[in-house]
C-alpha cells in the first residue's frame, strides 16, 4: 500500500515532566490514507515498547511486514479508505525520532545524557506533531500495550484532542511485577561490558545484554498455553539431550532467535529509556491520586479491550480503568476477548478484535 514516510522538527523546545526541555525534537512518522478537507478523519496510532512507525509498511531494516498490517489498510478494521492514519515513532526510540542515539548540540550522540522521559512527554511530542500537521481533533487515538498508555495519557491530559479512545491490552499504571521485569532487562543491558555507560556508538553495541533483555520480555508477551502448544518440551534439531548448555529445547532456540533478531533493529539505550518511561507511568498519581480525576469532564467515547490469557496486563487492569471512567461519567465500553496467545494477542489473528475495532471506529 502507498505510504508517506516523513520527519518533522517541532518548532519549539519540548518541556519534560522531569524538568528542563529537549531543545530540538524530531518526530519520525508514517501516514496512511488521505486526510479529508475538514481534517476530521485522522487517527493517531500509538505503538508499543519495541514498535515503531512502520505499522502497515515494510520495516526498512528487517524487511518484515508492518507490525499491524493485518489491521491497517484499505477495507481493513482501521480502514485507510476512510481514515487518515498517523503513526509516530515515540521520542526516546531509535527509528528517526529524537532519542539517545541522536546528536546533541555538540554533535555527539546524547547517549546517557538524554533526559529521562515519561509517557506524557511522548504524548506531548505527538501533540506537537498534530499541531504542525494542522489537526486539532482526532477521530480516534488507538494503541495497544504501551500504545494504550499513550492513548490514555492523551485522553487525560488533552481531553479535547480525540473523539474516541481505543485502549487494547494496557493499563493505567505499571505494576511492581512489570517494573521488576523491566529492571531485569535494564540490568542485563548495563551488565554487558560493551554498554560502556551508554557510550558505545563508535564501537560495538551491547548486543548480548540487549538480547537477554528481549528474551526475558518476550516470555511475558506470551501465555503458558501458547508456549506449550508451540514448543512443549520438544528438542531442537536433535534426537537426545546433549547434557550441556546449548539450546537443547525448541523454546530455548526460539528465544535466542528473538533476542538476536531484536538487536538488529533496536538501540540498547532506547530500551533503557522507554522501559523507564513505562515504569513511571501512573495516571492516578498524575491527577491527585484518584484515577477518575484523570477523566473528569471528558466528552470522548472510550473502548477498552483485554485478553483472558494476558498475564502482563490482565483484565483486572482494564476493569480498573473502566471503573474510573464510569465514576467520571464517561461513555465507555469494555470487552474481554478469549485468545490463547497472551499479551501479544492484540498483534495476532483474533477475529473478534477486528470486529470490535471496526465497530468502535465507525
Amino acid at each position: 500500500m502507498s505510504t508517506t514516510s516523513k520527519t518533522l522538527t517541532l518548532p519549539a523546545p519540548l518541556p519534560l515532566d522531569g524538568g528542563g526541555e529537549l531543545a530540538r525534537v524530531e518526530i519520525a512518522y508514517e501516514t496512511y490514507g488521505a486526510l479529508n478537507a475538514d481534517r476530521s478523519n485522522a487517527i493517531l496510532l500509538c505503538h508499543a515498547l519495541t514498535g515503531d512507525q512502520y505499522v502497515a509498511s515494510p520495516h526498512p531494516i528487517t524487511g518484515k511486514p508492518g507490525w499491524w498490517e493485518r489491521m491497517v489498510g484499505p477495507g481493513k478494521p482501521i480502514d485507510t479508505d476512510r481514515f487518515h492514519v498517523i503513526c509516530p515513532n515515540v521520542i526516546g526510540s531509535c527509528m528517526g525520532s529524537t532519542g539517545p542515539a541522536s546528536e546533541a548540540s555538540d554533535g555527539q550522540p546524547y547517549a546517557m545524557r538524554f533526559p529521562v522521559i515519561t509517557i506524557r512527554d511522548m504524548v506531548r511530542a505527538h501533540g506537537g506533531l498534530l499541531d504542525a500537521l494542522g489537526i486539532e481533533t482526532l477521530h480516534a487515538v488507538v494503541g495497544g500495550s504501551m500504545g494504550g498508555m499513550q492513548a490514555l495519557s492523551l485522553a487525560a491530559n488533552w481531553p479535547e484532542r480525540a473523539e474516541r479512545v481505543l485502549v487494547i491490552a494496557s493499563t493505567s499504571r505499571h505494576s511492581a511485577q512489570n517494573i521488576g521485569f523491566h529492571e531485569l532487562g535494564r540490568q542485563a543491558v548495563m551488565a554487558d561490558p560493551r554498554w560502556n555507560q551508554g557510550d558505545y556508538y563508535t564501537g560495538e553495541a551491547p548486543d548480548s545484554g540487549l538480547a537477554v533483555a528481549r528474551m526475558a520480555a518476550h516470555i511475558t508477551y506470551l501465555s503458558e498455553e501458547a508456549l506449550t502448544e508451540k514448543f512443549g518440551r520438544n528438542l531442537q534439531d536433535r534426537e537426545a539431550k546433549t547434557f550441556g548448555f546449548d539450546a537443547d529445547f525448541q523454546v530455548e532456540s526460539y528465544l535466542r532467535y528473538q533476542g538476536s533478531g531484536f538487536t538488529q533493529r533496536f538501540d540498547a539505550n532506547s530500551y533503557l529509556y522507554i522501559t523507564r518511561a513505562m515504569d513511571y507511568f501512573d495516571l492516578a498519581e498524575e491527577h491527585g491520586g484518584k484515577l477518575a480525576n484523570a477523566f473528569a469532564g471528558t466528552q470522548a467515547r472510550f473502548c477498552l479491550v483485554s485478553f483472558d490469557s494476558d498475564w502482563l496486563y490482565p483484565t483486572a487492569e482494564s476493569r480498573h480503568v473502566v471503573h474510573a471512567l464510569n465514576a467520571a461519567g464517561a461513555a465507555v465500553s469494555f470487552v474481554e476477548l478469549s485468545a490463547p496467545h497472551g499479551h501479544d494477542s492484540f498483534l495476532l489473528d483474533v477475529p473478534a478484535l477486528d470486529r470490535v475495532i471496526r465497530g468502535f471506529l465507525r
